[in-house]
């Protein structure tokens, strides 16, 4: 699956729909992420109210493979999480780029970002 080139991506495999400060952006984890991690089945997110930090650890994936922090690609205070992942994470291996976002944060600064691009050359693509 090709990177969708209208999202911004992190080099531990998020994406972000917008870098602008004050906006509110939705994050997921990237299709590359969920092949590598496997079948996921259990998926920690912040809640909502909460203030992550962009580059730190702010949830878990656990997969039948492994178990990788989450890592956010802003910084500000989380406005939603997506319910339907956490009630069925295996959405995440099925939807990377479309039903299955994480969060929603009201971005008060970014991490260092990349284009889908960048991203793709990063990964190898």
């Amino acid at each position: 699956m090709s990177n969708p080139t209208h999202l911004q991506y992190t080099e531990e495999h998020e994406w972000l729909t917008t870098a602008e400060v004050g906006a509110v952006a939705t994050v997921g984890i990237t299709a590359h992420a969920a092949d590598a991690l496997g079948d996921i089945v259990y998926v920690q997110l912040p809640e909502v109210g909460d203030t992550v930090t962009a580059g730190e650890t702010c949830g878990e994936l656990e997969s039948t493979k492994s178990v990788s922090d989450l890592f956010s690609p802003a910084t500000g205070e989380v406005t939603e999480v997506n319910q339907a992942v956490i009630d069925d994470p295996a959405l995440v291996n099925a939807e990377a780029f479309e039903g299955a976002w994480l969060f929603k944060v009201r971005v008060e600064a970014t991490d260092k970002l990349l284009s889908a691009e960048e991203y793709t050359a990063f990964i190898g693509g």
